[in-house]
């Protein structure tokens, strides 16, 4: 029987950071659920079994079901019956499992049915869920919108909504339309109030809707008449039991095919508002953004962990030349990068997840109690690293995505063309992931203000602080020596008050933050495990080396006026 949380030990390397005894107290306030609920810890160290526990069902139902069925979920997808979507038979018995195993609404607290899990362990899951298929993520990870409302909605809203998630109902986020994709503040879907009801009522058209055909949408639309911009939009739930939603169509993808992504049109569609009106896109989408760029980090490190595995087993396999092709250096040096990417991308992603657990915790004791100076002073440290490391990571990590399923298949050659083989569909699957919940670019937006304030640096000198054992200290100080040229890179086009030029360089100086940040992430990883993260953080840090200096001689020899070389002409 095979584990998808057992096999890989990096996982339980996570669950054992310092800072988790301060999450688990945090999350389960000191464990006062324990009185109430026969399933609560009594302890950090109950808390940490527990967790261990559930991953490991959560490891054998990916590895017993959910990765055998993917080949034929990617076959048959999604149907549509006139205007319903039918999941694959497939789809339908990971769906199943998941829920008899009561794994719906995992973050959310007891009292609503959930298991009140932190994020890291919460990503861990969707992590292995992702290496299984990551189509199937997509489904059952939108449990997450679950937290908007958790977050925003009124009690009786978390009462009706979040124990149903918890029970196996399942969600949308429905924000996009035909002309609103990375745009968000031109939706246009009209919310209506009737005041005689007491009612809100929803018309138009949403596209792109993964998963539309849900049992609970959350939903962005314009209920201020007469406006243009994000001051005009406010937050709505649909529930599928009350009807005025069609699906239209199911878009034929490149890859992610089990989850079906819908253009809907809502006709008369009676809704509830979600907090405030007009703080929609402002407030509750920002924050319904950073929790779904969270699940597509998981997703991008479970694509990529689950294309090194393809990758390095099909090498094992191979003979050319009277050898297995693992043994050629092109070949070998194509391993060693992939498995340092998959890596670097998973100790970002766990960092993240500390930073968000720690601020949302405490934000949301602040409800409850007024929180000590000393905590609101952490608060508003963590969510400022949560913020900075939020777009980084969404972005590093997708981009690693793509490249590690590319990777997969050139080392398969002509096999991995074919239908035939996983890796085809792991090279289709992981090409939404840096466009979908915010393109690349689109992070480096929200990234590169953390560049000029100073979050990563002040961050990356915290890392330099730490201890590493001697044979490391190489590693450190071309770590150092790396900074070093960042904050050169960046103070030269800083210099220049030229926006454009800013703009033109911000990915550059993203990236370079993003290659130091990591490769002093897998350097602590190295520190506390080497058995397990040596060579990957040596692989990276000399591939994030000569990318840093890469960056640094762009930066260099070009100037303002180089911008005209890439400059349209549009005078024609």
């Amino acid at each position: 029987m095979a584990n998808f949380y057992t096999d890989t030990p990096q996982f339980r390397h996570y669950l054992s950071h310092p800072l988790m005894k301060r999450i688990v107290e945090l999350k389960e306030r000191n464990y006062a659920d324990k009185d109430k609920f026969d399933y609560a810890p009594m302890d950090f160290e109950d808390a940490m079994d527990s967790y261990d526990k559930i991953l490991e069902v959560v490891g054998e139902i990916c590895g017993d079901i959910i990765e055998p069925n993917a080949e034929a979920v990617d076959l048959n997808g999604p149907t549509q019956d006139g205007h319903r979507v039918v999941f694959a038979a497939e789809t339908q018995q990971n769906l199943d499992a998941l829920n008899k195993a009561e794994l719906m609404g995992m973050a959310f607290p007891r009292r609503y049915g959930g298991l009140n899990f932190p994020m890291v362990p919460y990503m861990i899951s969707a992590d292995i869920v992702s290496r299984a298929d990551a189509s199937f993520q997509n489904i059952w990870m939108l449990q997450d919108c679950g937290e908007t409302i958790y977050e925003f909605g009124s009690e009786e809203q978390k009462d009706k909504y979040l124990t149903r998630v918890s029970k196996g109902a399942t969600m949308s986020m429905d924000l996009t339309e035909p002309d609103a994709g990375s745009d968000l503040q031109a939706v246009m879907l009209k919310a209506n109030y009737n005041a005689e009801e007491d009612q809100w009522y929803l018309n138009g058209v949403k596209r792109f809707i993964t998963n539309g055909d849900a049992d609970i949408h959350l939903v962005l639309a314009r209920s201020e008449e007469g406006t243009k911009d994000a001051r005009g939009l406010s937050m709505f739930i649909y529930d599928k039991e009350d009807g005025g939603v069609n699906v239209r169509r199911i878009e034929n993808k490149m890859g992610i095919k089990g989850a079906p992504t819908c253009e809907l049109v809502y006709k008369n569609a009676k809704a509830e508002l979600v907090g405030s009106t007009r703080m929609g896109l402002i407030k509750y989408v920002m924050s319904l953004m950073n929790g779904a760029r969270l699940g597509i980090m998981a997703q991008s490190v479970g694509i990529s962990e689950a294309a090194c595995r393809e990758a390095y087993e099909y090498a094992l396999e191979r003979r050319q030349f009277g050898k297995a092709i693992i043994e050629m250096p092109p070949v070998y040096e194509m391993l060693a990068n992939m498995r340092a990417k998959a890596d670097a991308s998973r100790t970002l992603l766990y960092e993240t997840c500390r930073f968000v657990d720690m601020y949302k915790s405490l934000e949301d004791i602040s409800k409850e109690r007024k929180l000590t100076p000393e905590e609101r002073t952490e608060m508003k440290y963590y969510q400022r690293l949560a913020d900075a490391f939020t777009p980084l990571g969404k972005g590093m990590t997708s981009e690693y995505a793509n490249q590690n399923a590319y990777d997969s298949v050139q080392v398969h050659g002509g096999s991995g063309y074919m239908k035939d083989y996983k890796c085809e569909r792991l090279y289709r699957d992981a090409r939404i992931t840096n466009i979908y919940e915010g393109t690349t670019q689109l992070q480096v937006v929200a990234a590169v203000r953390h560049v000029t304030t100073g979050t990563y640096l002040a961050r990356i000198k915290e890392y330099e602080a730490l201890a590493v054992s001697p044979e490391l200290e190489t590693l450190k100080k071309t770590l150092s020596e790396m900074t070093a040229m960042y904050e050169e890179l960046v103070a030269k086009v800083v210099e220049t008050k030229d926006d454009s030029y800013f703009d033109f360089n911000a990915r550059r100086m993203v990236e370079s933050a993003g290659h130091i940040v990591m490769g002093h992430l897998l350097l602590q990883d190295a520190h506390q495990s080497p058995d397990l993260f040596r060579r990957s953080a040596e692989v990276y840090i000399n591939y994030g080396q000569v990318e840093v200096l890469k960056n640094y001689n762009f930066i260099s020899k070009s100037s303002v006026e180089d911008l005209g070389f890439y400059k349209p002409d549009l005078s024609e």
